[in-house]
């Protein structure tokens, strides 16, 4: 069994959790090493919210800031992204194959056909107690630091 490190999986999934910092790390993709004001030009948040969502991206290690005078630019990482995919790959590959033998079930069975009813036909069965009306009457409250009278 593969070991991931929790804490770095809580930290990617809590910072992908946001879709200001996943459209963030989107951007980065498209066009890496990117300023801080150019990557935040396009959203409706003020510079100093993304900074705290760049702040966030880089405690996951997803992000790596780098000062250059008084430029600061961002670069993806990939390492925290290939450990979260493997996670997500193992799971991924249990539904494969457990849908892939429900499938295989599904189709080897010959399942009996029933005829049909139609719908304004009365059903001669009555109907069951979980579908009948409750016999039991809704509790009322009492007031707020007073005991219910019995």
């Amino acid at each position: 069994m593969v070991k991931y490190r929790e804490e770095t999986l809580d930290r990617t999934f809590a910072a992908l959790s946001d879709p200001t910092r996943r459209a963030l790390l989107a951007r980065l993709g498209e066009r890496d090493g990117l300023s801080v004001s150019e990557l935040a030009a396009p959203f409706p948040v003020s510079l100093p919210a993304i900074m705290k969502h760049l702040d966030v991206l880089t405690d996951a290690g997803l992000i790596v800031r780098e000062k250059t005078g008084r430029t600061v630019s961002c670069r993806l990482t990939a390492q925290p992204m290939e450990q979260a995919m493997n996670w997500l790959n193992r799971y991924a590959q249990f539904w494969s194959d457990n849908l892939d033998r429900l499938a295989a079930f599904v189709e080897e069975e010959t399942w009996p056909t029933q005829p049909s009813t139609p719908l304004n036909e009365p059903r001669s069965a009555p109907a069951s107690r979980s579908r009948a009306g409750s016999a039991r009457g809704r509790k009322k409250s009492s007031p707020p630091g007073r005991k219910p009278s019995s």
